[in-house]
């Protein structure tokens, strides 16, 4: 599979994209959207790939924002139709993933960019990192799960301040925040980023990906979270990842799960 905006790479059971458009700052445009769907999706059905990190290309930015050049004379009903898309097949899709998905914020994660970002399993930054939802000095609001994953993860007060003042935080108000769950500089981001991806890997995916799937159930209207955990605390017993990490413990050795 051939990308014209992003970089794809599969090494040691971590698969790294990188979106790949440094010239515009890495700017979501439509057909990047399109191609990082189908990344994730390559990465998730790729028996070999146990963790996903997504970074952005240079030093600048992680992702700066959407390409406001794309939808600037849509009208309302394009409007809509373009979040609904964008939220179906990427972020949408990268929060439901069953493969761990990591991102790594170098520089400006902003509008779309920190909706992707929060749209990952968590986050870590780089010290030069600034974050922000910028829409509302546009005239329009966040439309990729900003007004909804924001609260989620710092609290209503502080994510209401952010979107009314189309504020930029740094890397360490972040982490105050609980935006991000480690900063450290740029050079380190992502051997940061592989460290916890390998950590993440010597645990059984099959359960990782359970764990997915009853944390999210809380953040959905009408789903029972505590349902969804004991539903995926009953299907794991039927796996052969259970098998072996019971009896590795039982035997008083390391695990080796099987994989996805």
């Amino acid at each position: 599979m051939k990308f014209n905006n992003l970089l794809f790479e599969t090494e040691a059971g971590v698969t790294t994209i990188t979106i790949n458009r440094p010239k515009k700052l890495n700017a979501l445009n439509i057909e990047t959207i399109e191609e990082l769907h189908n990344a994730f999706k390559k990465a998730d059905n790729d028996k070999s790939t146990k963790v996903i990190i997504v970074t952005g290309s240079g030093e600048k930015a992680f992702v700066a924002g959407a390409d406001i050049s794309e939808f600037a004379d849509f009208s309302e009903e394009e409007g809509k139709q373009l979040a609904l898309k964008g939220q179906t097949i990427l972020f949408d899709f990268v929060e439901n993933l069953s493969t761990p998905v990591i991102a790594a914020v170098n520089g400006f994660a902003l509008g779309g960019g920190l909706e992707l970002a929060m749209a990952c399993h968590f986050r870590v930054a780089s010290d030069n990192a600034k974050m922000g939802l910028p829409e509302v000095s546009l005239g329009v609001i966040p439309g990729y799960g900003g007004t909804q994953r924001l609260p989620q993860l710092i609290g209503k007060g502080r994510a209401m301040e952010l979107i009314m003042t189309a504020s930029m935080i740094d890397a360490n108000q972040a982490l105050n925040y609980g935006l991000v769950n480690h900063v450290t500089t740029q050079e380190e981001l992502l051997p940061l980023s592989e460290k916890l991806a390998y950590k993440i890997a010597n645990n059984s995916l099959v359960a990782i990906s359970q764990a997915i799937k009853a944390v999210n159930a809380n953040y959905k209207d009408g789903v029972n979270g505590f349902h969804a955990e004991i539903v995926g605390f009953g299907n794991c017993f039927g796996t052969d990842d259970f098998i072996e990490g019971t009896t590795a413990f039982l035997q008083k050795r390391k695990a080796n799960f099987p994989g996805k």
